[in-house]
């Protein structure tokens, strides 16, 4: 509709087409001017407008990329410090800024909460609404159905009645709710729209509360398990562990799985030369505290779910088993140390610590210490390095330099288990002066110089796996918003709410005269079609009346104009009509 339209024709459309939606009409800018309430009921529907919803929804998808791109304390604190370390002057920055806690940043807590403030008084409003209008009737046809985007117009000989009867009975077949008012047929359709986009606002909802739920509820641990070790779903098993705020370790679910094996197989040629085809942990668990025991197969993306609590499968590596001997010949520690992967082929670095058991030739305690560096199958021999050129364990080596002293375990600070501290420890020295070290392969031994002991590297090299296991309890709630604001964004984008009036009237000269005409909440070239398919329809109940010739020159010159609409309805769009 034009701006120019007089004052008349916009109320006579204004009354057809109101309530086609259930946004809120926007008023002109008016600045309150009654104190502190009127500027409360200003901000009040600044912030419930659509909007302002839409300025907020883009600014927590902007609030979360930092979350994305820096490290998180609640993730990795080791890699925020790392960071802080690197970066002297944006580490603190960041710090001030929240950006390390960007999750629970008093500046994105604000976003989120205003988001949802904003979607609740948006939709609170529309959704009355639109249980009135569906309670409602279609309004009657304005007065001058000409002005309407879509119109056409015949003379028939059927009576007003009958038209109007014929009009009902089709519209009703073609799903309009369909009514007579005010001497004309109502019908409306395309409810779906509106309902369409209050599911999705309210799936956007559902997302926030999910979201909510799962970081205040949530818990995630991690866990390395030998092969043949097992775990239980205790705090104090786990190797490292965080939850949300509202979460109770009582509510850690009640089950124990071991680790019976771990298969890895990988491409052997081509160009996917080492890539992994098979990578699966077989384990035997059980639920509760006697429930019995079952096998589970668990792989990448087929998690082990136990009582609400899912086991994800995140790494692998090798662990060599070793035994350290002291100056006697009695062991002094034997077991198999888990080392960490650095690349695609299986290279792995790690520190095996001697703790207590070993005194030295003249019988003072000591602890002993040992670089590890592992490779899976070895390559480079004569090139004064070493390293991995595929990740199964076809060739394994593994390289140890040796320390005695003290690791400093005893000063309370913790130690990363996958490095050695030498700061209070001496070097094992070679002929030369220099670091002792060797390369074994397995079923070899390493003496130590002065006959200080030994360490060998035993044929059993076993496989080790991290899980994850974690509590996400609005995680199905999240998705089935994700899926409910889909398929509204889809019935809002697609469905066209519409109305059509048909209205008969007998003429001065007896013959009914039809109007047919429809208005939909947006412009469309469906509507002119649809309208045009009913009008064919009607026009086989109620044919076009003949053409009658003139009797006299001084014929009334109206049932000429009247005869200008004397054939098949065609429908297009009414003069002045907007475009």
């Amino acid at each position: 509709m034009s701006k120019t339209e007089a004052p008349e024709q916009r109320d006579d459309l204004g009354a057809a087409g109101e309530q086609l939606s259930t946004a809120p009409r926007e008023d002109a800018p008016n600045l309150p001017s009654l104190g502190a309430i009127g500027w409360l009921r200003w901000f009040w529907r600044q912030l419930t407008s659509m909007r302002v919803a839409l300025i907020l929804l883009l600014l927590l998808s902007l609030g979360a990329i930092p979350g994305s791109l820096i490290p998180q304390s609640n993730v990795d604190e080791l890699k925020v410090q790392d960071f802080m370390d690197r970066h002297t002057t944006l580490g603190p920055l960041y710090d001030k800024l929240q950006l390390f806690d960007v999750y629970s940043s008093v500046w994105f807590s604000a976003i989120y909460i205003l988001l949802f403030v904003s979607l609740i008084g948006c939709i609170v409003p529309r959704t009355w609404q639109f249980v009135g209008q569906l309670r409602g009737r279609p309004p009657g046809a304005p007065r001058k159905l000409t002005r309407l985007p879509a119109y056409t117009t015949w003379r028939t000989e059927a009576e007003p009645e009958q038209v109007h009867e014929a009009a009902l009975t089709l519209l009703k077949q073609r799903r309009f709710r369909a009514h007579t008012a005010a001497g004309s047929v109502a019908a409306e359709k395309g409810y779906l729209r509106e309902a369409g986009n209050l599911i999705f606002h309210i799936a956007l909802i559902v997302m926030l509360i999910a979201f909510a739920a799962g970081q205040l509820l949530k818990s995630e641990g991690g866990k390395l398990v030998m092969e043949g070790d097992g775990f239980s779903n205790t705090l104090s098993q786990y190797d490292d562990f965080k939850s949300g705020s509202l979460f109770d370790t009582n509510d850690l679910a009640p089950f124990h799985f071991t680790l019976d094996d771990f298969t890895g197989t990988y491409e052997k040629s081509g160009p996917n030369r080492g890539t992994p085809r098979t990578y699966r942990a077989d384990v035997t668990y059980s639920e509760g505290a006697d429930g019995p025991e079952k096998k589970k197969s668990i792989e990448v993306n087929e998690p082990l779910e136990i009582d609400g609590s899912k086991v994800y499968l995140i790494g692998h590596g090798y662990a060599p088993k070793v035994t350290v001997r002291d100056p006697k010949g009695k062991v002094v520690y034997e077991a198999a140390v888990p080392l960490l992967p650095i690349d695609q082929n299986g290279t792995a670095t790690g520190a095996i610590k001697v703790l207590d058991g070993y005194k030295n030739k003249k019988g003072v305690k000591e602890q002993l210490g040992f670089n590890a560096f592992f490779v899976p199958t070895f390559a480079g021999e004569g090139k004064g390095q070493m390293f991995s050129q595929f990740p199964a364990p076809d060739f394994p080596v593994l390289a140890l330099s040796a320390y005695h002293g003290s690791l400093g375990v005893d000063s309370g600070v913790p130690q990363n288990v996958y490095q050695l501290d030498t700061r209070k420890m001496q070097k094992f020295k070679d002929s030369r002066g220099e670091l002792f070290k060797k390369r074994l392969l397995p079923g070899e031994t390493m003496k130590l110089p002065n006959g200080a002991g030994s360490i060998t590297f035993e044929k059993d090299l076993k496989e080790w796996a991290t899980f994850q296991i974690s509590q996400e309890p609005g995680s199905v709630w999240a998705l089935a918003g994700a899926l409910a604001a889909i398929a509204g964004l889809a019935g809002s984008l697609f469905i066209q709410r519409r109305r059509v009036w048909v209205r008969a009237v007998r003429g001065a000269d007896g013959v009914t005269v039809v109007e047919m005409a429809g208005l939909g909440r947006s412009e469309s070239a469906k509507l002119p079609e649809e309208l045009s398919d009913l009008a064919a329809h009607l026009y086989e109940k109620a044919p076009s009346a003949p053409e009658k010739a003139p009797s006299a020159p001084d014929t009334d010159p109206g049932a000429h104009a009247a005869s200008a609409s004397d054939s098949e309805p065609d429908v297009a769009p009414a003069e002045g009509a907007e475009k």
